[in-house]
């Protein structure tokens, strides 16, 4: 059975990598986390094997670039126009976190996706949560896929997610809706415990 061509993959999971990639580095660096997932994608495509899942099998490159893409970042000297002057209390406008055109002329993200708000409450958690997050919730790859490409146990990329959205949910309270009551199997759990059986 042959392949299908390269083209179809870049159009059917190229918007769900792009997903994956902005939710990990940010909105700024994604579409260079995109790009090298792509290139890697292109030159490994030849030797998949007929039954792998191309969805996984692109997220576990994307995160790899991602990791590339973070600490390529965090080597390389912040470029400036010209070395501003000591600050004597109070911020300038712009910035990294203000929201840019795109290069290429794609067109813009939708606005959850432009969110500085959410960026940074993403950006704030820990590398493995905001991966899981982004993996299990924006890729829509279930946990034993995310252990696989993360290089983790099914349960702690499981609880790697479920952190980073309790933490999430923590850092963003009026975007979320507040739980009154328990949920069914909330209350499950507590009559059994009550009982004295494990949950």
């Amino acid at each position: 059975m042959a392949l299908r061509p390269f083209e179809e993959i870049v159009t059917e999971y190229g918007p769900m990598v792009l997903r994956v990639c902005r939710a990990v580095v940010g909105p700024h660096d994604a579409e260079d986390a995109w790009s090298e997932t792509f290139l890697a994608a292109l030159r490994a495509y030849p030797e998949l094997p007929e039954d792998a899942r191309v969805e996984a099998w692109l997220v576990t490159i994307a995160h790899r670039k991602a990791i590339d893409v973070v600490r390529a970042d965090s080597r390389r000297p912040l470029a400036v126009a010209e070395v501003p002057e000591p600050a004597v209390g109070g911020g300038g406008a712009g910035g990294p976190g203000a929201p840019a055109a795109s290069a290429n002329g794609q067109a813009q993200p939708p606005p959850w996706e432009r969110d500085e708000e959410l960026w940074d409450a993403l950006k704030a958690l820990p590398r493995r949560q905001r991966a899981a997050v982004a993996y299990h919730y924006l890729a829509g790859l279930p946990y034993r896929e995310i252990a696989a490409a993360t290089g983790v146990s099914t349960d702690a990329a499981r609880r790697a997610a479920s952190d980073g959205i309790k933490s999430l949910r923590r850092s963003l309270p009026d975007r979320t809706e507040q739980r009154t009551e328990p949920s069914a199997r909330q209350r499950g759990t507590h009559q059994r415990e009550e009982r004295g059986e494990r949950p």
